[in-house]
C-alpha cells in the first residue's frame, strides 16, 4: 500500500512539468517584456532573461540587483523560478521588482517551460 500511495504521488508530481507549455508561456511573458528582455546583456529596468534558467541568482551582467535578491544562493532552478514567480516579494522581500506574481500553478509552469527556451 505504502509503494502504490508513493508511486501515486510521484506521478502526480510529475504531471505538472510534463503539462509544461512553453508556447503558452511565451505568450504570458508578453507582460513581463516592458520590463526584461530575452536578449543577451540587453538589460532595461530588469534584467535580460536570456539564459536565465540555469543561471547564478543575480547574475546578469551590467545589471544593478537589489540587496535583497543579491542574498539569495543559488541558481534559478524550476523550484527557485517558481517560487520568485508565485509572489516575488515573499521569496525575496525587499526586491525591487514591482510584480505581484503568478497565482496560477500551470500559467507559472508554462512560464518556466519558456524560459528554458531563452538562450
Amino acid at each position: 500500500m505504502k509503494i502504490m500511495i508513493a508511486a501515486l504521488a510521484a506521478a502526480a508530481m510529475a504531471a505538472p512539468a510534463a503539462a509544461q507549455d512553453a508556447k503558452a508561456g511565451e505568450r504570458g511573458f508578453a507582460q513581463c517584456r516592458t520590463c526584461h528582455s530575452v536578449v543577451k546583456g540587453q538589460n532595461r529596468i530588469g534584467p535580460s532573461l536570456a539564459g536565465v534558467a540555469g543561471r547564478r541568482i543575480a547574475s546578469a551582467a551590467g545589471y544593478s540587483y537589489s540587496a535583497a535578491l543579491k542574498r539569495r544562493t543559488g541558481s534559478w532552478t524550476d523550484a527557485n523560478l517558481n517560487a520568485w514567480l508565485t509572489k516575488p516579494s515573499a521569496w525575496a522581500p525587499g526586491t525591487k521588482m514591482a510584480f505581484a506574481g503568478i497565482s496560477d500553478a500551470k500559467r507559472r509552469a508554462d512560464m518556466i517551460a519558456y524560459l528554458k527556451t531563452l538562450k
